[in-house]
């Protein structure tokens, strides 16, 4: 048996990651799938809203700054697409920060840099209410 909560598991989470950065792009999206979910990846709201309609996603992990706008403008849109399980991601963690992205929508706001562990707890939580309700964006 694997000492990490997702390799091997027969029902991986279908992940919508949105970073503008490359190289925290890039780790995410490989980190992510070496746990064995589906990851795509977009660097814009655009982009995203266009992946969200294209394809459901079990997750959303945005980061807060975008190109085109913030993380908290493409919550507030992405909600009436498709119910997601979201995290938001900042190098900005102040009270005001962190009550904005959960009054947007989002359930957790990570502080960059953050721990692989911080985000395989709020995974674990998105796949125990994805499990609970019987509903899987991945076929």
């Amino acid at each position: 048996m694997s000492a990490h909560p997702f390799t091997g598991s027969t029902s991986p989470l279908a992940i919508l990651v949105v970073e503008n950065h490359p190289d925290t792009l890039k780790y995410l999206r490989l980190y992510l799938e070496q746990l064995g979910h589906e990851v795509r990846c977009a660097t814009t709201i655009k982009e995203a809203l266009e992946k969200l309609t294209t394809a459901p996603s079990d997750v959303l992990i945005s980061d807060i700054g975008l190109p085109d706008g913030d993380g908290w403008e493409l919550i507030e849109r992405a909600q009436s697409m498709a119910p997601v399980y979201a995290v938001a991601m900042s190098g900005f963690g102040m009270g005001s920060d962190q009550s904005r992205s959960k009054a947007a929508g989002y359930r957790h706001h990570l502080l960059k840099p953050f721990t692989p562990d911080q985000l395989d707890q709020y995974l674990q939580e998105a796949q125990r209410e994805r499990g609970a309700n019987g509903e899987a964006a991945v076929a």
